[in-house]
């Protein structure tokens, strides 16, 4: 039986321990050792460390983990990181005890070397996507970032996603201006709101229902994008254009 935790860190990240069968945890992005260390204290036993990309809000509490810490990190090949000994990249899997295997999938975009995990019940997708958003495009094109969430689209609708941020109120705004008649994204709103009232986490969705309420998996319906449509004064043709426009305007919007 596995169980998610999600450990807030700084002012809205979340660090994930994801408990496996044995009872130990695999960790993911622990950019602040604090809370981790804390959990440690309370009983947490870590399997493994798993890494999506360099910033160091993802890997800062590395090197505190190090040293009470002797097993695996995962991570990609990126001259920026240190202590990953466990160099992984498109196509391989991770595994370790107590879990399903992980699929790693390279996700480029937010940044050049960005690595999701998938086991098909969970996805850790760093800042690639959000609930009803993606990440900002630091090093990558609108047409890697679209491929990208093409393929975490692609997992089983039930797989449970778990970003990084807790962005999605935020996101919704944007939301609700690029596709302003969406019921079920609404309904989600209204989950989500009541959720963050009472202090818990908007996390993790589901790729089912980000397929439904995200204008970012959406660029393939225009139909429903009459907000981008009413903000450039056009729609454009193609998705790859929609999309970028959509990534565009979300830089800006207030």
């Amino acid at each position: 039986m596995t169980a998610l935790l999600a450990l807030p860190a700084f002012e809205d990240n979340y660090i994930w321990c994801y408990r496996g069968s044995n009872g130990a945890s695999i960790v993911v992005d622990p950019g602040d050792a604090g809370p981790v260390l804390a959990a440690m204290a309370d009983g947490l036993r870590i399997e493994a460390i798993l890494i999506t990309h360099h910033h160091n809000d993802h890997i800062g509490g590395l090197p505190a983990l190090r040293a009470v810490f002797n097993g695996p990190v995962f991570g990609p090949a990126d001259a920026r990181i240190s202590g990953i000994d466990r160099i992984v990249g498109d196509g391989d899997t991770v595994h370790t005890p107590g879990f399903r295997p992980f699929r790693v999938l390279a996700v480029p975009g937010h940044t050049r070397s960005h690595l999701a995990y998938t086991d098909d019940d969970v996805l850790f997708c760093g800042d690639t996507l959000f609930s009803l958003g993606c990440g900002r495009l630091f090093e990558g094109t609108p047409d890697q970032m679209l491929m990208s969430l093409d393929r975490l689209a692609a997992l089983p609708d039930d797989t449970r996603v778990c970003c990084t941020h807790e962005y999605t109120l935020s996101n919704a705004r944007f939301a609700v201006a690029a596709e302003p008649v969406n019921p079920e994204r609404d309904r989600l709103i209204a989950e989500i709101s009541a959720l963050r009232a009472t202090g818990q986490p908007s996390l993790p969705s589901r790729i089912g229902v980000e397929k439904a309420c995200n204008p970012f998996l959406r660029s393939d319906h225009p139909e429903q994008l009459s907000g981008l449509a009413r903000h450039l004064g056009y729609m454009p043709e193609t998705r790859q254009a929609r999309f970028s426009a959509l990534r565009a305007w979300k830089d800006r919007f207030q």
